[in-house]
């Protein structure tokens, strides 16, 4: 058996689940959300735990058995407690500010770059060289906040650039054919 697969999902007091054939449903305190169920993989709820179970032991059913019960693992923590990320700004004038819905970042370009948040995931600029994004889907929060950061990578010769909090970056030296200043 997958070994993520056959362990048991415990559903914490106050989240609804609802299975359907082709889907799970989870509803809790901060929203809703809903994850696939794949061809073969089938979920039963009992005694407040949520059990999912494949057809046979082929390859791609075992790694399907682990997709879906991640996927549903996550739901019931992003409806429970909620998934955050913060990123650092890291750079001489580098800064963030929100107005609106927008994300206005000053990155060393010659305009500042203009970024949309989607209405499912809250942007919160802390402090102008902090952002935090905060969401109930796990694959949302990730993407807005790997989208910020590709506004500015981090550069691996100076530092800059807009970074994950406590990401660490290996500093490479200057090239050996370059002279002066």
């Amino acid at each position: 058996m997958s070994r993520i697969g056959k362990k048991p999902i415990i559903i914490p007091a106050g989240v609804k689940v609802s299975i359907h054939p082709d889907r799970i449903e989870f509803e809790g305190k901060k929203g809703m959300l809903h994850t696939p169920l794949q061809a073969g993989i089938t979920a039963k709820a009992e005694g407040g735990q949520l059990i999912l179970q494949r057809a046979d032991d082929s390859k791609p059913q075992k790694a399907f058995h682990g997709l879906c019960r991640a996927l549903a693992n996550n739901a019931v923590l992003g409806v429970t407690q909620g998934f955050q990320k913060q990123l650092e700004i890291v750079g001489v004038g580098y800064k963030a500010k929100l107005e609106k819905g927008k994300l206005e970042l000053a990155l060393g370009y010659s305009r500042p770059m203009i970024y949309m948040v989607p209405p499912d995931v809250e942007v919160v600029v802390e402090k102008p060289t902090l952002i935090t994004v905060r969401g109930i889907d796990k694959q949302r929060v990730g993407k807005v906040a790997d989208d910020i950061k590709k506004f500015r990578k981090p550069d691996p010769y100076k530092q800059k650039g807009v970074r994950y909090v406590g990401e660490k970056l290996i500093k490479k030296e200057r090239k050996a054919g370059v002279t002066g200043a």
